[in-house]
C-alpha cells in the first residue's frame, strides 16, 4: 500500500510538472504585447515606429497611445479641427506600421501627473496586458513630455496591484519599462540599453512620418515654422522635413554604434544605417540583457 501511495505521489508530481511546463510553453508562445506612450500624436511615432514595424512584422501586438490630442501644435489651426486631423493622421500611421493606436482627449499643453491620469494610463497598460511599456523620460523641455514620463514611472508598480483600478485585470507581473532616447543631460543623460537597427522596416517609418503633414509637411506645421531653412514649396518642404527625421535616425545609429556592434556583432552592427535607442527604466521589471534581446527584434 505504501508503495502504491508513493507511485501515486510521483505520478501526481509529474503531472503537475508537465502542466507547469505546458503553461510556460503556452506563455512563451503568446505574442509579445507592447504599448508605447507619447505626449502628442507624433511622439511615439517619431521615437519608436521603426521598432514597432519590426515587432508587428514578427507577429507582436503593438499599440501607440498619445496622452494629449495635439490640438495646439500648429501655427494656423487649433482646437477640435486640429485634434480630429491629428488623430486621423496617427490612425493612418498605425495602418502603415501594422499596429493599433489611441489618442486621449486631453488638451495639448495641459497634461498633468494627476491621480486620474495615472489611473487612465494604468488601465490602458492593464487592458493591453503589456509585456513592454515605453515612453518619454521625465526630463524634457515640454511639460507634456515630462508628465508622460512621470505618469509612466508612477504606473510601474500599480499595474500589478489587483485592487488599483480593479475594473481592469492586473498584469501578471511588472512589465518591462523602456524610455525613448533624448539629448537632455540634466539631471542625468540618456544611457542606451537596447539600440535597434530599423533598416529592414525604415521605409514604413518614413511613410508614417509623411502621413502626418500637420507636423511634418504644412508650412504652418510646428516643424515647418520652427526649424531653420525650411523651403516654401510644398513638395520641397515635405521632402526637407522628412530628410531631417531620416538624419536623426542616422545620428542615433552613429552615436550608439558601439552598442549596435555589441548587440548585433561587428559585421552587422557596423552596417546599420538607421536606429532607435531605448533605456531600461529603473522602476519596471529589471529584465536581464539576454532576455531583452529576445524581446526586442534584434536578430
Amino acid at each position: 500500500m505504501k508503495r502504491l501511495y508513493c507511485l501515486l505521489a510521483i505520478s501526481i508530481a509529474y503531472s503537475v510538472i508537465a502542466a507547469s511546463d505546458q503553461t510556460v510553453r503556452a506563455t512563451q508562445a503568446q505574442a509579445l504585447r507592447v504599448i508605447a506612450f507619447g505626449a502628442h500624436p507624433d511622439d511615439a511615432e517619431l521615437k519608436a515606429s521603426g521598432v514597432a514595424a519590426l515587432w508587428a512584422a514578427a507577429g507582436a501586438k503593438v499599440k501607440f497611445v498619445a496622452m494629449t490630442n495635439g490640438d495646439v501644435g500648429h501655427f494656423e489651426s487649433a482646437g477640435g479641427p486640429l485634434a480630429k486631423r491629428r488623430k486621423a493622421e496617427v490612425k493612418e500611421c498605425a495602418r502603415i506600421l501594422g499596429i493599433e493606436t489611441d489618442v486621449m482627449d486631453i488638451h495639448d499643453g495641459e497634461l498633468t501627473p494627476s491621480l486620474d491620469n495615472r489611473k487612465t494610463m494604468a488601465r490602458l497598460i492593464r487592458e493591453w496586458q503589456a509585456d513592454i511599456v515605453m515612453g518619454h523620460r521625465p526630463y524634457d523641455y515640454h511639460p507634456d513630455h515630462r508628465y508622460t514620463g512621470v505618469l509612466l514611472n508612477d504606473t510601474a508598480v500599480v499595474v500589478v496591484a489587483p485592487f488599483f483600478v480593479p475594473d481592469t485585470p492586473p498584469t501578471p507581473r511588472n512589465p518591462v519599462y523602456m524610455n525613448y532616447s533624448d539629448g537632455f543631460q540634466d539631471p542625468k543623460p540618456f544611457t542606451p540599453t537596447i539600440v535597434v537597427g530599423i533598416d529592414a522596416q525604415a521605409e514604413k517609418k518614413w511613410k508614417c512620418i509623411s502621413a502626418m503633414p500637420s507636423q511634418f509637411g504644412d508650412k504652418d506645421s510646428w516643424q515647418g515654422r520652427t526649424l531653420p531653412n525650411v523651403p516654401q514649396d510644398d513638395r520641397e518642404r515635405q521632402a526637407y522635413l522628412l530628410d531631417i527625421v531620416k538624419k536623426r535616425g542616422i545620428a542615433v545609429a552613429d552615436q550608439y554604434r558601439d552598442r549596435l556592434v555589441a548587440l548585433y556583432g561587428a559585421e552587422r552592427g557596423k552596417k546599420i544605417q538607421y536606429a532607435e535607442a531605448f533605456e531600461l527604466n529603473q522602476y519596471g521589471r529589471q529584465a536581464p540583457l539576454d532576455e531583452l534581446k529576445q524581446m526586442f527584434p534584434i536578430q
